[in-house]
């Protein structure tokens, strides 16, 4: 069955047949499937008046475990983000009461970003449904190709991060 990179593939081929495009077959499919991925996630996650990548920042505080509590330097370091982007997360989620900013009791000129007790119930429940709808999008696959698959993400994202 063809989708939409054989296509583009296809295309290379006759229009430079001496051009490897091999690479874009693996690469074209990765940003379409990330595509279609955005914006299944953002359905899901509409109901929760999540703006984009604050999922992230509420995952990211209640994974950290009991208090949920991490510094801005943490979390925009953990999600990849600019000093500048968090700040935007972080004041629109506390203008919602989903996080708050507390005094660190180790350093009382820094602060952390603290889950409210709404922003937990929030999370966690948003995160149900978000693992359900990566479930259930990668339900096409058999659980040994899905271990496999995420073998070979996992060798290929090690090799991007050794090279930054």
């Amino acid at each position: 069955m063809a989708d939409h990179v054989d296509f583009v593939t296809q295309q290379w081929a006759s229009a430079m047949p001496e051009l490897d495009a091999s690479s874009m077959a693996v690469f074209g499919r990765m940003l379409r499937i990330m595509k279609h991925l955005a914006k299944t996630r953002g359905e899901a996650l509409a109901p929760f008046g999540f703006h984009e990548g604050e999922f992230d920042v509420l995952a990211t505080l209640r994974r950290a475990g009991s208090p949920f509590c991490l510094s801005p330097t943490q979390l925009y370091k953990s999600l990849l983000v600019t000093s500048g982007a968090m700040t935007h997360r972080l004041n629109r989620l506390e203008q919602v009461g989903l996080i708050t900013r507390v005094a660190d009791p180790q350093d009382k000129r820094s602060t952390l970003v603290a889950l409210t007790t709404a922003g937990q119930e929030k999370i966690e429940q948003a995160l149900q449904v978000h693992t359900q709808t990566q479930s259930a999008l990668l339900a096409v696959l058999q659980p040994a190709q899905q271990q496999q698959l995420s073998a070979l993400l996992s060798q290929l994202l090690t090799a991007c991060e050794q090279e930054t």
